[in-house]
């Protein structure tokens, strides 16, 4: 007779139903595993085979055939052993032959019968749920990750034993307790907001650029400070929702970064060196898909330093996801899209001696070198960055000085409330920030007045603005308005927007 066990295969960051089917027959002893199997798939034979015989099961030498449906779907990794196991026990009758198609497995298997920690569980977890699921029995590695998921009773096993015992009820396995997300506390990494002395005009940027999702791009000679601004981001970003956590969590359980606490609690913050290639930032692979750099900055900060010293190539792959806040990486053996909607944030010298525009250093590059150096950045990259803002030296009397910075804590407080208006204002809209609005919300929440119209209009005249850069202008307004606590952008609130977009030195 044939058996049937339930697991699930990764298509990107969603669950794909596999059902896992084994015949014995007579015949010839012969072990196939068919259904589109890559590699690791088709080695499961020699795992699975050990695992049962060395937990002290009959392991059957005849024609065994399993097969994963649908065969369309391409299978990969070593998380199918658990599955394959149970699915030959069940036809070797040494499991109830009756067992339910509402219950899961997933694991990899030692040759001794342990159950391996295995990759991409969360998002295969909740994908079972909602394909109607009861129950899942996953490796004990795993329980911290699984214990986040609502709705699905989860069977942390150790070994391929325990997993039987617990079918048969011999010695059922204790689920795992669902843990509460807003219980788990989790301090901020970097450098608190208060430890950047000075800078006042680019820490309102960094502000208001929190506060909606803007791109921010920080210009100044070396030494100014445009590292430790972008590093005290984490202590003013807005807390997480527990949705927030588990699609991050998602991203980071497929590419294998998760921490011990089975769940990301805070924004991520990625900082690729600038020798990154384009397959690292945007993802890719020869035989798995990998996320990329800017999908693990998703719901948090890209930090781009040195942002001419990365490779063109690397640059331009960014603009079409700066724009729709997803990346579809398509290879010969398929295409996955990932989410990508992260905060940019860059730093950059003015030229190569970087002095230029400095009121204290003298520039010493000619005009034919500033401008090839600006030329390693496109213009329809440099569109795409809502906030530029010149950081120039601080001195050395501000920097001694014992007045007191205003605090992370404080600057967060005001961005968790901007981000709690943005909520309520998109709430029946599939975007959460300001940053994300299209034309058709930019109409029907950003409203100018007839003076601000006419100030907007000769700013696009006189600096020759893009109609990307005039909506962007609009949206870092509507962030500055809602920090204000007003309803209506004001014309102070878009002359501000349009000074972090037009300054002279910031014309590049």
């Amino acid at each position: 007779m044939i058996s049937k066990v339930v697991s699930f295969a990764l298509s990107g960051l969603e669950g794909v139903k596999i059902e896992v089917e084994t015949d014995i027959s007579l015949g010839k002893p012969a072990y196939d595993i068919v259904g589109l199997p890559d590699a690791a798939v088709k080695e499961a034979k020699d795992r699975v085979r050990s695992a049962i015989k060395n937990s002290g099961y009959d392991f059957p030498y005849h024609r065994i055939t399993v097969n994963m449906a649908p065969a369309d779907v391409r299978k990969e990794g070593s998380d199918f052993d658990l599955a394959v196991a149970v699915s030959i026990l069940k036809s070797n009758h040494s499991l109830p032959f009756a067992l339910g198609q509402n219950v899961a497995f997933f694991g990899e298997l030692g040759l001794d019968g342990s159950l391996r920690k295995i990759t991409g569980l969360l998002p295969v977890l909740i994908s079972a749920r909602e394909a109607g699921v009861l129950e899942a029995v996953v490796p004990e590695g795993n329980r911290e990750e699984a214990s986040y998921v609502d709705g699905l009773t989860v069977y942390p096993a150790s070994c391929l034993r325990d997993v039987v015992n617990h079918l048969l009820g011999v010695v059922p396995i204790s689920p795992a307790e669902t843990v509460d997300f807003d219980s788990f506390i989790s301090g901020e990494d970097g450098n608190d907001f208060s430890l950047v002395r000075g800078q006042k005009i680019a820490k309102r940027a960094l502000e208001i650029a929190v506060s909606g999702g803007h791109n921010l791009l920080f210009i100044g000679p070396p030494g100014t400070g445009k590292t430790m601004l972008a590093r005290s981001i984490p202590s003013i970003m807005p807390d997480l929702t527990k949705e927030e956590a588990l699609e991050i969590t998602k991203i980071h359980s497929v590419a294998g970064t998760l921490g011990e606490e089975g769940i990301v609690t805070r924004r991520p913050f990625r900082t690729p060196h600038h020798t990154a290639t384009q397959v690292s930032m945007c993802g890719g692979g020869n035989v798995k898909i990998h996320p990329g750099e800017i999908s693990l900055a998703h719901g948090g900060v890209l930090f781009l330093d040195e942002l001419p010293e990365y490779s063109r190539n690397t640059l331009e792959a960014l603009r079409q996801p700066l724009e729709d806040g997803v990346i579809t990486i398509s290879r010969a053996s398929g295409s996955v899209t990932y989410p990508a909607s992260f905060m940019l944030v860059a730093g950059m010298n003015p030229c190569p001696c970087g002095n230029f525009g400095s009121e204290t250093l003298k520039c010493s590059c000619t005009p034919l070198q500033i401008k090839r150096y600006r030329e390693r950045i496109s213009a329809p990259l440099l569109d795409r960055i809502d906030i530029q803002v010149d950081v120039d030296s601080v001195s050395y009397a501000a920097l001694v000085s014992e007045k007191e910075e205003e605090s992370g804590e404080k600057v967060k407080a005001r961005v968790n409330v901007a981000r709690k208006i943005q909520a309520e204002r998109f709430a029946d809209l599939p975007i959460h920030t300001n940053s994300e609005m299209t034309e058709r919300e930019i109409r029907r929440f950003c409203r100018l007045d007839e003076k601000s119209e006419e100030f907007l209009r000769k700013a696009f005249e006189r600096f020759h603005l893009s109609m990307r850069a005039r909506a962007r202008i609009i949206k870092v307004a509507r962030t500055i308005a809602d920090l204000d606590y007003s309803e209506r952008i004001q014309f102070k609130h878009l002359v501000e927007a349009v000074g972090f977009r037009t300054r002279e030195n910031n014309a590049l």
